[in-house]
């Protein structure tokens, strides 16, 4: 019971803050929880996880709605939610785990920047600009002489406080850092009655919209498939990747995969038909412990086991929906400087600054060259396009790493030139391979040992054969005082190479 409160406290700032930034009336993010307490809860899959609405999909949900409107969430949270169980039906849950590491920490730092350069104009009172993540930080530069003072001191205030009061051990293992945050504005901003900007506050029925036929008709739109795949896919691996981070940090029984998709596809099925934004798997955590991009931030390691049990995983729906039912105005007293302080804060959690300062230090700064390319991508482009020239971009960096190709030449003297190629032969090393072999000493016997070769593509292949034909053909002809019978032979040995090499 403790546990279950701990995380509805935690959980209710952060449904109603990422429903603000995503552009959608407040309320939708409390039915996006009690749904994530009430079906992915009650489902079987990970055993230390909550559902709820994540500040990773805000970004997409966001270009959705400004795409297309409000009616559109809906549409795009139900389709992706069939999508989710039809891959959990399919047992294709563990190919989730082979994304790389620095295409999602890229994702995140894309959406965290974004995160930030949109609330930071809603930390003074200033509304966002039209256009992309180019236009919002474009103007950034005016930003400083039309910022309110009173809302931006709220919102500075807010973000002091996400910051410090964590430090504070012994309050924070009992108040989380988000409600004093929040509330500590909502009074001052009540007591002093200060003139800002407030979240408006439309109830939690009125607020429900089930999609209509001509809703659902969207989904002949080329767009608005993609963005269902998007989110699909988006928060099947955030979903998924919360759950490894929760084995790696229990003993006992592991998160079944498959089965986890098809409870936060049947969650988003929900969200979807009551018009509400989209859920993935959150983790709970203690105070001291790192945490993963969609963690919740819980305040103690009691809420972490409480949420063992299953009842404990569904009891924050049950607070959230009597929150939503017996004090349908709350939200609407907190003002929208402190909800933006909020999410400036998890906008910079989710930049990976430590990850970024250990790939720097290490060795492979390849991954720092994926996770950088994702985030511009993202921040130019858009979410979808920056996780797909992220994947590709590892793919061919993985393809680089992988074709090492080593050339060794051993002169002989009278007994000729062996020439070892040894390693994985691909077209990416094409160009070391030639130079490599138009460096052979010509005019003597050569031997081509390929039997240290673990892969030969088509075009390494072809220039092996290709070089070994030539060879033969030039031995033969510059044969002048060597008998026929041996230009002979050494032109069969190389026309066993070429053989070799290209079968």
């Amino acid at each position: 019971m403790a546990g279950s409160v701990g995380v509805f406290l935690v959980a209710l700032p952060l449904c109603v803050g990422v429903a603000v930034a995503s552009g959608v009336p407040a309320e939708l993010g409390l039915v996006t929880g009690i749904v994530g307490g009430l079906v992915a809860g009650a489902l079987p899959g990970s055993g230390l996880r909550v559902s709820g609405p994540t500040a990773g999909l805000i970004v997409l949900v966001y270009e959705a709605v400004r795409a297309y409107g409000l009616p559109v969430l809906g549409v795009v949270v139900l389709g992706a939610g069939v999508v989710q169980l039809g891959l959990g039906a399919l047992r294709l849950g563990l190919w989730f785990r082979a994304v790389s590491v620095a295409v999602v920490q890229g994702m995140f730092a894309g959406i965290g920047l974004l995160l930030v350069a949109g609330q930071s104009y809603a930390l003074g009172d200033v509304g966002v600009p039209a256009g992309g993540g180019i236009e919002r930080f474009a103007g950034l530069g005016s930003l400083p002489g039309a910022v309110d003072p009173v809302a931006l001191a709220i919102g500075g205030a807010t973000v002091g406080v996400l910051v410090l009061w964590p430090r504070w051990r012994w309050g924070a293992c009992r108040v989380p850092a988000p409600l004093v945050a929040v509330g500590g504005a909502a009074l001052v901003t009540g007591v002093f009655d200060l003139g800002v900007r407030r979240v408006e506050a439309r109830g939690l029925w009125e607020a429900v919209r089930v999609p209509s036929d001509d809703d659902l008709g969207l989904l002949v739109e080329v767009g608005v498939v993609g963005t269902v795949l998007a989110l699909a896919l988006i928060a099947s691996a955030e979903s998924l990747f919360c759950a490894a981070a929760v084995d790696q940090r229990q003993d006992g029984r592991k998160t079944d995969y498959d089965r986890e998709l098809v409870a936060q596809g049947a969650g988003n099925v929900v969200c979807g038909a009551l018009g509400a934004l989209p859920m993935t798997a959150l983790m709970v955590r203690s105070a001291g412990g790192g945490a993963p991009s969609g963690d919740m931030g819980a305040p103690s390691g009691e809420i972490r086991a409480g949420v063992r049990a299953k009842a404990a995983r569904v009891l924050p729906g049950v607070w959230l929906l009597l929150f939503a039912a017996l004090l349908p105005g709350a939200v609407g007293v907190v003002p929208v400087a402190a909800w933006a302080g909020l999410l400036v804060h998890m906008g910079c959690r989710l930049v990976p600054v430590r990850e970024v300062r250990v790939l720097w230090r290490g060795r492979d700064r390849g991954e720092l060259v994926v996770l950088g390319v994702t985030a511009l991508t993202i921040v130019v482009w858009s979410l979808f396009a920056g996780v797909l020239v992220g994947l590709a971009v590892a793919v061919a960096k993985t393809a680089w790493d992988i074709s090492q190709v080593r050339v060794e030449v051993e002169d002989r003297g009278d007994a000729g030139v062996v020439v070892r190629v040894a390693g994985n032969a691909t077209f990416l090393r094409l160009p070391k391979l030639l130079d490599a072999l138009e460096g052979v000493p010509r005019g003597r016997g050569v031997r081509l040992e390929l039997g240290g070769l673990w892969h030969v593509d088509h075009a390494c292949g072809a220039a092996l054969e290709a070089w070994g034909a030539r060879w033969a053909v030039g031995r033969e002809d510059g044969t002048e005082d060597g008998t026929e019978g041996e230009a002979e032979g050494r032109g069969d040995r190389a026309s066993m190479v070429s053989k070799r090499v290209g079968g």
